[in-house]
């Protein structure tokens, strides 16, 4: 089985979502042994951020503020979508927390995204997402 990368990389589907973590430098780190639940927003769902978001978080100044970002889609266990629980809290590897929320069946992320589908990797699991989930702002 391929780990949560090649998945990714695999996917025409997600390669915004590649990109990104290349720019990040976050590729090897999510080859490790996991495992890992990775929230994997669609090119789609990037392409819902207001103009110029991703361009902007893909210069090398905007570094950390990227890899916060990405860091705060992956969980550092293997959840599969039918284990969460609505109001179960995830915390992220970011530091923050998310929110699972469980409506008419579908399993959303802090109000705003969907898990679309889930797939198996060898270090953990990708739900792929239809929406970026944005860190809560720092206080």
């Amino acid at each position: 089985a391929k780990d949560v990368v090649k998945v990714a990389v695999s996917s025409k589907d997600h390669t915004t979502l590649v990109a990104a973590l290349k720019q990040a430098e976050l590729v090897t780190a999510l080859s490790n042994a996991g495992p890992f639940t990775v929230f994997a927003p669609t090119n789609a769902a990037f392409d819902k951020l207001p103009a110029g978001t991703v361009d902007g978080l893909m210069k090398p100044e905007k570094k950390e503020d990227l890899q916060n970002i990405l860091q705060y889609h992956v969980s550092l266990a293997a959840m599969k979508a039918e284990t969460f629980k609505d109001g179960q809290v995830l915390g992220m590897v970011n530091g923050d927390n998310l929110t699972i929320n469980i409506k008419d069946g579908k399993v959303m992320l802090n109000n705003s995204a969907t898990i679309v589908a889930s797939i198996p990797a060898s270090n953990g699991i990708i739900h792929v997402i239809d929406g970026v989930l944005l860190p809560p702002e720092k206080k």
